[in-house]
């Protein structure tokens, strides 16, 4: 089952956290959190992310942007 766009997802090949963008043909498209260029999923290789894999990513996203790594 592909997860709703705006789910939160873990990639599971990648390990990266990624919110669900939308569905193109077999694939789920994910974007990092905070942005950043997309990436094509098996539906079969994403997960729910959990609170603190969702947290872990915004944490990630909030220190980067600190040290102004993203833009």
């Amino acid at each position: 089952m592909k997860p709703p766009v705006g789910s939160h997802v873990v990639d599971t090949r990648s390990g990266k956290v990624g919110i669900v963008m939308g569905h193109e043909g077999p694939y789920v498209q994910l974007r990092p959190y905070g942005g950043g260029k997309e990436w094509d999923a098996a539906p079969v290789t994403v997960r729910r992310a959990t609170p603190a894999e969702r947290l872990s990513a915004a944490n990630a996203y909030a220190d980067a942007r600190s040290r102004d790594e993203v833009p």
